[in-house]
């Protein structure tokens, strides 16, 4: 019974459903970048390399004698699949440092300021050290 309990505990608190949520639309954006890169990216991509179907790249290894059939290595999709990876990893960088950056507390303008001449901490406003009675 200890462990429905904590169990309990553990899906109310929200933790189970943040992962959910964060699983399912993690799931949606993999699939519009996805489509963002099969569909806008790639077809671009293959104009600049003479109208070339990139996906569609790939070399056939050859059956040898006594073997079973040959191989297909199609690492036009691979590549696909490191664009489709790279443009994920920098939607989720700019992401996070976006919410880093709102995060983040704003620094206060500055209040005290160091003498030049007797290096101790004065005002901003200050026109004359209170420590070395110096000008500045």
């Amino acid at each position: 019974m200890k462990i429905v309990k904590e169990f309990k505990e553990f899906a109310l608190k929200g933790n189970m459903m943040d992962l959910a949520v964060g699983v399912i639309v993690g799931g949606a954006f993999q699939k519009l970048i996805s489509s963002l890169v099969d569909n806008i990216i790639m077809p671009v991509v293959s104009v600049f390399t003479g109208g070339i179907d990139f996906s569609q790249w790939s070399i056939t290894i050859p059956r040898w004698i006594g073997m079973g059939p040959g191989a297909t290595i199609r690492f036009g999709l691979f590549i696909a699949q490191i664009v489709d990876f790279l443009i994920m990893a920098l939607v989720i960088f700019a992401m996070v440092k976006f919410m880093n950056a709102l995060r983040k507390p704003k620094d206060a303008p500055a209040t005290v300021k160091e003498c030049p001449y007797c290096k101790s901490e004065i005002s901003v406003d200050a026109i004359k050290c209170p420590n070395c009675t110096s000008d500045l």
